[in-house]
């Protein structure tokens, strides 16, 4: 399929080897568009031994697909480099059709209960979810007006976004604020003919649950075992009996991110397998 064409894509959240951002980014690019990929840092710092090169990797296989691309480290919890990025990607590649807000802060100290929870922790979590998802929002919104562009904005929320859990308060709150600005933003931008969706995996095996892992795992619980009890337990909970993958998710987006959707906007789709109904 090629119904994405001549159009011109942000990746946020792209740099990791296992992450969702390459995922949808190669999608995109094997759908017809040229993409431009965003990290926080060239190469994601956790995984510094590998021999993964972070965005320039996601760059060379995009272009392999015969697409153009550019990766581009910017801070989008800063209003200036975000700015910065926007006006860089207008520069190269003359507009911005669609945009993916799929940057997210790294599971770390927050995932524990609200009493414990440390108020930096809190403002991290809010602070890279909420409030980097809204000044891309915001940017590429202007951007699309400004130009009469139909866009597209499709949002990485979390079916944590719709039904929390003990012990994720902060990613949680981040998740249902995704959702709540989603439906905010489609409302005011519908006048435009600009579509903004949400999309709302269950849990996929990415960096993430590695990180998750460590973080969850009591002191005397190996590793490799607090990992299979994860993907166990998560994967019993969907009717279709398996995890999301990173391609169940690329595709919601790819599909967001066309022509084909454009009667909708102000959704929050479940990619869960089942588990998340509404």
């Amino acid at each position: 399929m090629n119904h994405l064409t001549g159009k011109i894509a942000l990746v946020t959240g792209a740099a990791g080897e296992f992450g969702l951002g390459r995922s949808i980014a190669l999608k995109l690019a094997k759908d017809g568009a040229d993409v431009v990929v965003n990290d926080v840092v060239e190469k994601p710092y956790d995984l510094d031994t590998s021999e993964w090169r972070g965005l320039q990797d996601v760059v060379h296989e995009i272009k392999s697909l015969g697409k153009r691309s550019l990766g581009l480290v910017t801070d989008i919890t800063n209003s200036d480099e975000v700015a910065a990025m926007i006006e860089k990607i207008v520069s190269e590649f003359g507009k911005i059709d669609i945009l993916v807000n799929n940057a997210g802060a790294k599971p770390g100290k927050d995932r524990v209960f609200t009493v414990d929870l440390d108020e930096k922790e809190w403002d991290r979590v809010i602070t890279v979810n909420a409030k980097g998802t809204f000044l891309c929002s915001q940017a590429v919104s202007r951007h699309f007006i400004e130009r009469k562009i139909q866009g597209k904005i499709i949002n990485i929320s979390s079916v944590a976004g719709k039904e929390a859990m003990p012990r994720y308060a902060a990613y949680s709150a981040s998740k249902f604020a995704i959702i709540g600005f989603t439906q905010a933003l489609a409302l005011e931008l519908a006048p435009y003919q600009i579509n903004v969706n949400a999309v709302c995996p269950s849990l996929v095996d990415t960096e993430r649950v590695t990180q998750l892992v460590n973080v969850l795992a009591e002191n005397n619980e190996q590793f490799k075992d607090k990992y299979e009890e994860l993907i166990q337990n998560r994967s019993g909970l969907v009717p279709l009996g398996r995890l999301a993958t990173r391609t169940d998710v690329a595709n919601t987006v790819s599909f967001l991110a066309s022509e084909q959707s454009n009667f909708l906007t102000g959704l929050s789709i479940p990619v869960a397998g089942g588990a998340m109904l509404y």
